[in-house]
């Protein structure tokens, strides 16, 4: 939806005027709202400036008010709290983690952050402006191995560090954040296995951090679709990297393919995690990463089925492939 004709008195005057001061710019524009934020809590605007070294940035306006407007149903003060506290924690990262990235996990960088009267503002770094224009709903195999090499570059470079400002658990459907939809799960004996699926998962020896919502559409991609950046990181936090790499793929490929390629995608993450832990942790033994990891990557999968059965029953990422991983998983815990 473009707001060119719009003043961008859509922004407070505090706003606009952080903007102008940290971009340099005489003056700025709305070019278009690239997305509402999810339930009503603000928006993403593209901000066109003038007479800057930046033609474009990114606007994030956070507004959330007491919204409850979520499209499942899902409006209780506890999902409120949760989403206050993912654009918290997501100010948090790029203030104080995102530099540590380079052009193996990038992601935007912070140009602007600023508060006014319960609303936040991030200005963030356009990324189409920085060579990463397209999207995808299904990626080309260039794509693909883009984002497990994402991956695999990102938690070899925070293995090991308390994630300090972040989630404590990153992810938005570990069990501890999502005791309603645990009650709403009709699923008995995977209701009955869900806390130690998470202990699991929580209690690996190596843990790092987590993107927390690493799906397909949160990373953007080069025109050829060999580099890839990374946006989104309301739930950025502590957690065993299988966490997303099971999300990632269950968000991009069928049934059959995430059947089929199961090996093949394992075994070129761990191939880029092994390099990128050469580079970050030369001193940690990545086959012992591995050896953990590896077997970890079902018992991830299962502990997204079991929150996506209890928030959305009928979601059209439930399955065969994920009804037999429970089948397969449930048995050995």
């Amino acid at each position: 939806m473009s707001l060119e004709s719009e003043s961008p008195s859509e922004l407070s005057p505090q706003f606009k005027a952080a903007v102008l001061s940290a971009t340099g710019a005489s003056q700025l524009e709305i070019d278009s709202v690239i997305q509402e934020l999810w339930s009503g809590y603000g928006r993403i605007l593209r901000l066109r400036l003038k007479r800057s070294p930046l033609k474009t940035v990114i606007a994030k306006l956070i507004s959330p008010g007491d919204s409850r407007d979520h499209p499942r149903g899902w409006n209780s003060n506890l999902s409120h709290q949760r989403k206050l506290k993912s654009y918290k924690v997501e100010s948090a990262w790029y203030r104080g983690w995102a530099q540590a990235c380079d052009l193996t996990d990038r992601v935007p960088h912070l140009i602007a952050f600023e508060e006014h009267h319960g609303q936040t503002l991030l200005v963030l770094e356009d990324l189409d402006e920085a060579g990463f224009p397209k999207r995808f709903a299904s990626l080309p195999p260039p794509a693909f191995e883009a984002c497990l090499d994402w991956l695999a570059s990102f938690h070899a470079r925070f293995l090991g560090l308390k994630p300090t400002g972040l989630w404590e658990r990153g992810t938005y459907w570990h069990l501890e954040t999502r005791s309603e939809e645990w009650k709403a799960l009709d699923d008995p004996p995977l209701k009955e296995k869900a806390e130690e699926i998470d202990r699991i998962l929580s209690s690996a020896k190596h843990q790092t951090i987590v993107h927390g919502d690493a799906k397909v559409a949160n990373f953007c991609f080069s025109e050829s679709g060999d580099k890839v950046a990374a946006v989104d990181f309301q739930y950025v936090g502590g957690g065993c990297g299988m966490k997303d790499l099971t999300y990632f793929v269950g968000s991009c490929l069928d049934e059959s393919a995430c059947e089929q390629r199961e090996g093949d995608i394992l075994n070129r993450y761990f191939q880029s995690l092994r390099k990128a832990l050469q580079r970050h942790h030369p001193e940690t033994n990545a086959a012992e990463v591995e050896a953990e990891w590896r077997p970890l990557y079902r018992v991830a999968w299962v502990d997204f089925h079991r929150f996506l059965k209890g928030w959305s029953p009928g979601h059209w990422k439930i399955n065969s492939y994920s009804e037999r991983l429970v089948r397969d998983v449930l048995p050995t815990l």
